[in-house]
């Protein structure tokens, strides 16, 4: 039988007021609590970041104020860059490639809560993970919804609301976020 932790990460309804997944979030708002002290030129900026995303590369940064509910949900590729005041609920995995661009107040949300009022009384949701491709770049306060994917070499428009996967190479925005265009990227492209 599943735990409570696992049926979170496995897209299925899970007791948000479990007491494992209470202690992930204690944890993780006194890790935030520290971190967000810090200036990316303080002596300890490092180490918190890398208890903040365990497994961040040293080439990638998280520039505080950051918040999140579960700091293992952060996956971090290479030369990522994050700007001032993002919060990412990682209910499931928030996966970041490689190359990406996080402007100020953007909202990564994985969590999902149900459709029904009655329901919604309940400390139940589901939550359904996010991937931003390598190379993409969100502009400042883009939101982006539960279950959705962003493909690599995209460009998200200020204030988005992304609400639906959006394909390679593709220029989006709006609320909720279309493709406008598709972005020329054949002469730079490496896989």
């Amino acid at each position: 039988m599943k735990t409570e932790f696992e049926k979170m990460r496995s897209q299925e309804l899970y007791h948000i007021d479990d007491p494992k997944i209470q202690q992930s979030c204690n944890e993780t708002k006194e890790l935030l609590l520290a971190f967000n002290q810090t200036t990316l030129t303080s002596p300890n900026f490092r180490l918190l970041l890398q208890r903040v995303a365990p497994g961040i590369p040293d080439s990638s940064v998280i520039c505080p104020p950051f918040y999140c509910d579960h700091a293992s949900s952060n996956h971090i590729g290479e030369h990522v860059f994050i700007n001032y005041n993002c919060t990412f609920l990682g209910g499931a995995i928030i996966t970041i490639g490689n190359h990406v661009l996080i402007g100020p107040n953007c909202q990564l949300l994985t969590p999902q809560h149900p459709m029904n009022y009655l329901d919604r009384r309940k400390p139940m949701e589901t939550s359904y993970p996010i991937t931003i491709g390598d190379d993409t770049w969100l502009g400042g306060g883009v939101t982006v919804l539960p279950g959705v994917t962003i493909g690599k070499r995209c460009i998200i428009g200020a204030g988005a609301v992304v609400v639906h996967d959006i394909p390679n190479d593709s220029l989006a925005v709006g609320n909720p976020a279309v493709v406008k265009r598709r972005l020329n990227n054949e002469s730079t492209k490496q896989g």
